[in-house]
């Protein structure tokens, strides 16, 4: 399980004094709003930015970072990560687990067969997909539904899927 992972997303700036719009990935905002710093990463850079300000809740916030005092220099952060520690990410509920976490772990059927490890959980039209790397390489999507997923453990390093057919 990694140390730091990504808890929202930076859209465009919001007003004249250099806010951004901030998008919280758990569709939680309230631990976003207690971070005092954050990691924004964009594509190959990264930097601490002190958080002086954040506004609103719920699905999208406003917050404003030490030293982006512009609309032109807001602008700049659009499409950046915001990455914090484990510590400060939305709390679990029972059942619960970071996608975060899923990166990495070998899918495997019923029988014991390892397939695939799982490389990335992305957000489709209709709900999430896994993303499989074969043993050979390919990539496959998988809906994360309940008919193709049986037990999901991020602890125990294991992902059950149901239905082998859905790699083909």
């Amino acid at each position: 399980m990694t140390g730091q992972f990504v808890v929202g997303l930076v859209g465009i700036p919001f007003g004249l004094k250099g806010f951004v719009k901030v998008r919280p990935l758990s569709g939680e905002s309230a631990h976003i709003r207690r971070l005092g710093s954050v990691l924004l990463r964009k594509g190959l850079s990264e930097q601490t930015y002190e958080v002086e300000e954040t506004a609103g809740s719920g699905a999208v916030l406003m917050m404003k970072f030490r030293g982006i005092d512009t609309p032109e220099a807001a602008k700049a952060l659009t499409g950046a990560e915001l990455v914090t520690d484990r510590v400060h990410a939305a709390p679990l509920k029972e059942g619960e687990f970071y996608i975060e976490d899923l990166r990495g772990i070998p899918v495997t059927l019923q029988t014991g067969e390892t397939v695939g490890e799982i490389t990335d959980v992305l957000e489709g039209g209709g709900g999430f997909l896994v993303e499989v790397r074969l043993p050979a390489g390919e990539l496959r999507l998988i809906p994360f539904r309940n008919e193709f997923f049986g037990e999901v453990d991020p602890e125990k390093q294991r992902v059950l899927l149901l239905a082998r057919w859905i790699l083909e």
